[in-house]
């Protein structure tokens, strides 16, 4: 799912292509997608752009008369910035704002469709699509701090609800961790004071870094791979390579639909995470350190 870093990248790249310029026509090739009915989606035709925004980890297109269509791109959506006119993509494609200049598409790939368009009037309307959870880039230690220690919750976990922190999901949070040197599993009420402003630093730095770094390397065009696994992180997606720190082989669990990657020397003191389905089917044989993994590894190629 894009993150706060590559909400920013859309919004660089759609500011100097649709700010000022007037949205011709609408077309919604996939009806599910548009889940508000008042007002008309037909309303935004013949309106001028006036702004792009960033809600949570949704786009956010400002339009004349007080309108803002909010589409969020949930896993598999994306935007893409092709020639007046140009059609839907039959497969993938959901949705095309067609400017005098150029077409805004909207795609999502794979079977299952979570993308989600909904056109509100007026800032009150549009508020009630923030999940409410904190802008750690605008917020100060004292903020940050109230946020995570307001409920009990590992840091995987608060990093990435959005109503607790907006913007970060599954990718940025590994990597904020492994900065932070935090374990993915830690408790937010067991962190202490030096260890909570590892964290809010290390989530301004990774989030700003990030952004900046994405944006240099699109430059002037449309992002066109924008992807939760990028070359030059230290962890995410990175299961098996040696971490950039420290050269131990990367390690991860996997819960439910999601994973954690982590560094076990520079997070976790060498403590292996038990991955809760091997763990249950291992059982005393699972390796409770990076020493115990050596062993069972240099057994198994004896053997």
């Amino acid at each position: 799912m894009p993150e706060l870093p590559d909400i920013q990248l859309y919004l660089h790249a759609l500011g100097p292509r649709v700010i000022g310029h007037r949205l011709e026509r609408v077309r919604l090739a996939a009806p599910f997608l548009l889940r508000s009915v008042e007002p008309r989606l037909s309303a935004v035709e013949g309106r001028t752009v006036v702004g792009v925004e960033r809600l949570g980890k949704r786009v956010v297109l400002a339009l004349d008369g007080d309108l803002f269509l909010v589409v969020h791109l949930m896993i598999a959506g994306r935007l893409r910035w092709k020639t007046a006119g140009a059609p839907v993509p039959g497969k993938v494609g959901l949705l095309a704002l067609d400017f005098a200049h150029g077409t805004l598409l909207l795609t999502e790939a794979g079977s299952t469709r979570r993308a989600a368009l909904h056109l509100v009037r007026g800032r009150e309307a549009l508020a009630a699509h923030d999940p409410g959870g904190l802008e750690v880039l605008d917020s100060n230690f004292e903020t940050f701090a109230a946020a995570l220690r307001r409920e009990n919750h590992t840091l995987k976990r608060a990093l990435t609800d959005p109503h607790i922190l907006s913007g970060i999901g599954n990718a940025y949070s590994d990597e904020i961790l492994h900065a932070a040197r935090l374990s993915p599993f830690k408790q937010t009420q067991t962190i202490d004071e030096a260890q909570l402003r590892q964290l809010y630093e290390a989530t301004r730095r990774v989030l700003t870094d990030w952004t900046a770094r994405l944006v240099a390397e699109t430059g002037a065009t449309f992002p066109e791979k924008v992807t939760a696994f990028r070359e030059g992180m230290a962890v995410h997606g990175r299961y098996g390579q040696p971490c950039p720190v420290c050269h131990t082989l990367v390690q991860r669990v996997v819960y439910a639909a999601n994973e954690a990657n982590y560094c076990a020397t520079c997070q976790t003191d060498g403590r292996l995470l038990a991955d809760r389905s091997l763990s249950r089917l291992l059982r005393e044989d699972w390796p409770k350190t990076l020493e115990d993994l050596e062993r069972r590894r240099t057994r198994l190629r004896v053997s």
